[in-house]
Formats: C-alpha cells, sequence, structure tokens
C-alpha cells in the first residue's frame, strides 16, 4: 500500500488533523471502570474540535441550521424518497381498462391496510414476507411468519425494497441499439437469432445468470439445453458459496449445502462468518441465535460464542470472545483447533501468541459435543470449510446442530469457473448470442477477466434487467425487469421451502419476468408469468386439488412440504486420508505490506443497491458510517502510518490503485487487543 503525499508527511512526524492521541485514548480506558458506550473515537477523546462538530450540527435551540444544501436536505429531494408517495407511479401508468364501481369490492376499506404474502429473492435465495398494501400501492414490508426464511421477522435490504419498486431510475422501456422497440419487435428478432442456432444444436447460444432456486426457471432452463443441447447455461455473482460446495465435493464427493441449528448450540466456534449480519439464512439464524442469549426462570442455559475474524462484522461485536486475526492466519486458526480435536493435520504456524485462545476453545467444544457448532464463512477458501465440516464430525454434531441437505440451488456449479468459461468462449468468438440474464458482469466480474473488452466479440447481446446499467449500454437489446412486488414467480428459501412470489401492483413500467424471457427463448413470447408458474406447479400437484392446493400456497407464502430434507453425508475423503493440496501449506515469515479484505456492504450489498436514497443513509454496522465506502483500518496500523480518519490513501493490490478515505474502525473484542 502506497500513501499519498500528506500522508507521508503524516508518517514522518506532521500532527493528525484531528488531534486524535491513541495512546491517550487507551491510558483512558485502562482508568475508567465498568461499561463504557460511545459512538467513534472522537466522542471517546472529547476534543474540543469534536464538541466544536457537534455544536455545528446540532445546535441547541436553533430553529434551523442555516447550511443551505446539507446530506439531509439532498435525501429529501432524492426522487426515490419521494417516489414512495406515488409520485414515480404517475410518470408511466400501464396500459388498463378503468371501470367505475358505485360500491366497491368488500375487501377494499379507504385507510385500512390489506397484507399479502409474497417473497423477496437475493442472490436466488428467498426470503418470506407480508407486504402491506393500501388502496393498491404496496407500502411496508414485514416477514412472514409462516416462513421458515422469516419466521415474522425480516432484513435491512427487504425493508428497502418498496423504495426500489418506486425508484424513477428504473429501467422503463425495451431498447435496442438505444432505440425504444416493443416486446413484438424483441420477440421476433428472438426467434430469428435462435433458428439460426437450430443446425448447430444451440452452439453459439449462452445464457449467463446469477444463483437461479427457482423451480419454473430451472424447468425452462432444462427445457432450453434439451432444445439445443449445444448452448450452455452459465451462473456468477458476485456473493457465491463456491467454496463450501467445493469443500463439499471434496469430503463427501457432491456438492451439499449446510444448515445450522443455533437454538440447539450451546457452543459456536465462527471462522470468519458473519452469520449474524448477512448471507443465506441470517434472519432465521438471528431469531434462533438470540432465543439461546436468553435464560428465563433461571433453568436456561445460555450459549457462548467464539469468533476468529479478520474485519468488524455484527457477529464479531456478538461474541463472547474474538479474535482478530489477518486473512492467512484464519486457515492456520481452523488447523490448531481441528488439531486440538484429535484430527490428523499438521501442526498451525505463527499462533504461538493466541495458544491459550485455541486450548480454551477446545476444552470447551469437547465438553459440548453434539451441542456445538463450527462454522466458516463463505468468503473463506474451501480448506477451511473442509475444516469445519471435519470438526463438526468429530464433535458429533452432524444430524444434530449441523444439517446437509441438497443444494438449493437447482444446478450448482463453481461460479468462478463458469464465468472464466465464458470469457473464454467469448474470446474465442463461439459465442453468437448472449443472453445476460438480470446480471451486471461489466461492473462486477474480477477485473483480471477483462469481461468488457471479450463482451464486444459477441454477436448479438441481450441485457435483461431492473436499470439501464453498465452491461445493458454496452448490449445490443435491454428489456426492463420488473420488481418482485410486480409480477408472479416462484424461489426456494435458504433451507429449500419454495414460495410463490406473488405481485401487489401492476407492473408501474413495461417490464418483464425473467420466466417470461426465457419463454421467449423458447418460442413462447406471449407466456405470462401467472400461467408458466401455475403451469409449473399444476404438473406437481395433484389436478383434482389444483386450485385448492394453489389459493393456499399464495395465500401462505409458503408451498407446504418442499423443504430439503436432511441426507446422510457420507464422508468420502476423511481427514487422514487427505493429501498434498487439500490444506495450503504453511504460511511463510510476515512479510511487509497490508491484506486487504473486500466484503459485501450491509446496506448496498454488492453495489446492485446503490440507487436506494434510504439505504445510502442508514448508518452501517459496525460503523455508522452513511454515503461513503472507506478503508476500514484498525488503530494500530492508523499509528504506525501515521494515518487520520478521512484521510485519503492509495491501495495498490497486483499492479491496480484505489485512492479511498480511511476509517479508523474499533475492533469490538472482550478478550483481545483492539488490532
Amino acid at each position: 500500500m502506497s500513501l499519498t503525499t500528506e500522508e507521508q508527511s503524516a508518517a514522518a512526524g506532521a500532527k493528525p488533523r484531528s488531534g486524535l492521541d491513541l495512546p491517550a485514548l487507551r491510558a483512558r480506558l485502562a482508568e475508567q471502570g465498568g461499561q463504557q458506550y460511545w459512538r467513534s473515537l472522537e466522542e471517546l477523546a472529547d476534543t474540543d474540535e469534536f464538541r466544536s462538530f457537534l455544536q455545528a450540527e446540532f445546535p441547541d435551540q436553533a430553529p434551523h441550521v442555516l447550511d443551505p444544501v446539507g446530506r439531509r436536505t439532498f435525501v429529501k429531494l432524492m426522487g426515490a424518497s419521494l417516489a414512495l408517495a406515488g409520485v414515480s407511479a404517475c410518470t408511466k401508468q400501464p396500459e388498463e381498462k378503468v371501470f367505475p364501481y358505485v360500491n366497491a369490492p368488500e375487501y377494499i376499506v379507504p385507510g385500512e391496510p390489506l397484507y399479502f404474502a409474497t417473497a423477496m429473492t437475493l442472490d436466488g435465495v428467498a426470503t418470506g414476507l407480508l407486504v402491506e398494501s393500501h388502496m393498491g400501492r404496496p407500502t411496508k414490508v414485514e416477514g412472514n411468519p409462516d416462513h421458515p426464511a422469516s419466521l415474522g421477522a425480516t432484513d435491512l435490504l427487504a425493508q428497502a425494497s418498496v423504495l426500489t419498486m418506486y425508484d424513477p431510475d428504473r429501467s422503463q422501456t425495451l431498447r435496442h441499439v438505444g432505440e425504444v422497440q416493443t416486446w413484438r419487435n424483441f420477440s421476433t428478432a428472438l426467434a430469428a437469432l435462435v433458428a439460426t442456432q437450430t443446425g448447430s444444436q444451440g452452439a453459439g447460444l449462452r445464457v449467463l445468470s446469477g444463483t437461479v432456486t427457482s423451480p419454473t426457471l430451472a424447468a425452462q432452463m432444462a427445457a432450453l439445453l434439451a432444445k439445443y443441447p449445444k448452448a450452455t447455461w452459465h451462473q456468477y455473482q458476485p456473493v457465491t458459496r463456491d467454496a463450501g460446495h467445493a469443500a463439499a465435493r471434496v469430503a463427501f464427493g457432491r456438492p451439499l449445502d449446510v444448515r445450522y441449528r443455533f437454538d440447539k448450540a450451546d457452543r459456536v466456534l465462527s471462522l470468519d462468518a458473519d452469520f449474524l449480519g448477512g448471507g443465506p439464512g441470517m434472519v432465521r439464524y438471528v431469531k434462533d441465535f438470540a432465543a439461546r442469549r436468553r435464560v428465563d426462570g433461571g433453568g436456561g442455559r445460555m450459549n457462548r460464542l467464539y469468533v476468529a475474524e479478520t474485519s468488524t462484522t455484527n457477529t464479531g461485536a456478538t461474541a463472547d470472545h474474538r479474535l482478530p486475526l489477518r486473512p492467512a492466519e484464519i486457515v492456520e486458526l481452523a488447523i490448531g483447533v481441528a488439531r486440538g480435536l484429535g484430527l490428523p493435520v499438521r501442526a498451525p504456524v505463527g499462533l504461538d501468541a493466541h495458544r491459550a485462545w485455541i486450548d480454551a476453545v477446545v476444552a470447551d467444544l469437547q465438553t459440548h459435543t453434539g451441542y456445538c457448532v463450527v462454522v466458516a464463512g463463505d468468503s473463506q477458501p474451501a480448506a477451511v470449510h473442509l475444516l469445519a465440516y471435519a470438526m463438526n464430525a468429530a464433535l458429533g454434531n452432524e444430524n444434530a446442530t449441523v444439517v446437509y441437505t441438497e443444494p438449493v440451488a437447482a444446478a450448482p456449479v463453481d461460479q468462478g469457473q463458469s464465468l472464466r468459461e465464458l470469457v473464454a468462449a467469448m474470446d474465442a468468438g463461439e459465442v453468437e448470442t448472449l443472453l445476460l440474464l438480470d446480471v451486471n458482469p461489466v461492473y462486477d466480474a474480477p477485473v483480471d477477466l477483462d469481461f468488457t473488452t471479450r463482451l464486444g466479440k459477441v454477436g448479438t447481446r441481450i441485457h435483461y434487467g431492473l436499470y439501464y446499467d453498465e452491461t445493458a449500454e454496452l448490449s445490443h437489446w435491454h428489456i426492463p425487469a420488473t420488481h418482485y412486488l410486480e409480477s408472479w414467480d416462484d424461489a426456494r428459501a435458504f433451507d429449500g421451502t419454495a414460495s410463490i412470489v406473488q405481485p401487489l401492483i401492476a407492473p408501474l413500467y413495461d417490464g418483464k419476468a425473467a420466466v417470461e424471457v426465457v419463454a421467449a427463448l423458447l418460442g413462447q413470447p406471449d407466456a405470462t408469468a401467472h400461467d408458466l408458474v401455475r403451469g409449473t406447479w399444476k404438473a406437481q400437484w395433484n389436478a383434482a386439488d389444483f386450485e385448492a392446493e394453489w389459493r393456499k400456497a399464495v395465500h401462505d407464502g409458503v408451498v407446504a412440504g418442499t423443504a430439503r430434507q436432511p441426507v446422510t453425508a457420507t464422508w468420502v475423503a476423511a481427514p487422514s486420508s487427505w493429501g498434498a493440496g487439500v490444506l495450503p501449506p504453511p504460511p511463510a515469515a510476515d512479510e511487509p505490506g497490508l491484506d486487504v479484505v473486500f466484503r459485501p456492504d450491509s446496506s448496498l450489498y454488492d453495489g446492485r443497491f446503490a440507487n436506494n436514497g434510504w439505504l445510502q443513509e442508514v448508518p452501517k454496522a459496525i460503523t455508522r458510517l452513511t454515503w461513503d465506502n472507506p478503508a476500514l483500518i484498525a488503530p494500530a496500523t492508523a499509528e504506525k502510518l501515521g494515518l487520520d480518519r478521512g484521510a485519503l490513501i492509495e491501495v495498490s493490490v497486483g499492479g491496480r490503485a484505489l485512492e479511498v478515505p480511511v476509517w479508523i474502525c474499533l475492533l469490538y473484542t472482550s478478550d483481545a487487543a483492539d488490532e
């Protein structure tokens, strides 16, 4: 990492702008007794500059702030925030016949809300919701108490999703090379393109999507590949579960999903897994974990959480014992704990200072066999997941607190490898028609793949998405997507439970559902999402009872009996048989420089929600930042480099550089140093 000229002078001894004296802060903390709470390092320091800042931002007895345009004023003026009142809905009303009525329908009472069960998907995984509607307009999202993924609760992204639906910056028209076109024109052109693939059995046809759990869309993709056997379906999304599936292939010979029963766990060891802050099943995991933190009547047992992680997370902030480590040290810690549990793995390297922590974790887990959990984070390599699987087996947690199931994804693949294969085919000129289904790889594909250049070699590029984004700008055709509150669909939750996604409002713009786009590719341009989803479930249910079952599933938001059942995870490669390459070699001696860790944002995720003003304004987890994406640096590192909060630094990795501001972040911990 290289520093700007300003920061080089600070490193040489110049006084930081804010005047933070980190050694003095540590001395103050050492003198205080009991729990102390503060919102930032500046508040803890209680400097004159900080008090002046507070007075300027929150002046006592002031009628209003004189600053002409502040952040909150800007937010008030944002279209997405105003649109919730229905302003954007007036921009483009769907074509429809209007019939006046003298007597209103019995279920519509002015001023009284209605509630509808539906589901929102993120990276293909569904969370069941109850959406409040006033006079036909969705206004508020809550969790569906009957849905196993939510149990009546919900998360930040679901709460903000109503604003995304009303966002006036959403794509509103179907385009061809920038010109507005009709669905009929597109379907005609698509039919001609597909006809050219008939002779080659689809050799030049590719589809790129994110993870698919929808039974309807999965059946369509199977039909497409059956019709064009040489076509290829690729999947890629920036936040994947590739590492866990790769570990399962080594351990069990096939990809499996792992679910955790935190409501039954007395002890939990998290290996850089923020299961309380994000990921599939997070809402359910939070409720299950929190239930074991309550001791009612004196007879309950409170769980204990150990966390080893590389950056600050909600899970780490909740930990009873937290150990901050460098990324490479997470693998070594997992090896150390596994070896302590008796697994035949090599000795860890470089963790002598944490031997007491490791020994305490091992002893605690061993006294709670069958009632503990070891969970690895999705961002960790396959070796950490493999060690977690082996430790859970050694502790007797399988089929107790840890359950394996068939994957929720319809076609689980190594998504990184799948994208590389697509890029290679594009580079070789083998891709004649590419359908980009609700993805934005020009923005989020790894930069070393040079996806933008390779995309230019594709004959016909068709993009489908909610926004006219970076990938849409480089595509020949762009099809606006419907929001999940505007169209029918289906999807599976983290445990496999299927949900019917029902709309609460007609599409505000000329959007199409993903299943309608794929239907057009199959030669059914007039098929509707409602009929396609109904058709999928009609083929699975008893035809005589279909209507009753359909109404119940739509009403409840859950398709009964569809959860993935636990399977026996038979080990085909036990730790004793692990050869070279399964676990990484011991790390070399510490090299100069810093580790760079990229994680999904707590409110903007992988960037797809950046146009949602409320999500930009909501304080981020731990840091409480808004409207920014800085480099989080621990106090000791900032002190060593002479950095101050807000300073600009240049982060250089692999010959590529990024200029970002610094945020000195306290690492919450109960028994470890803050560095």
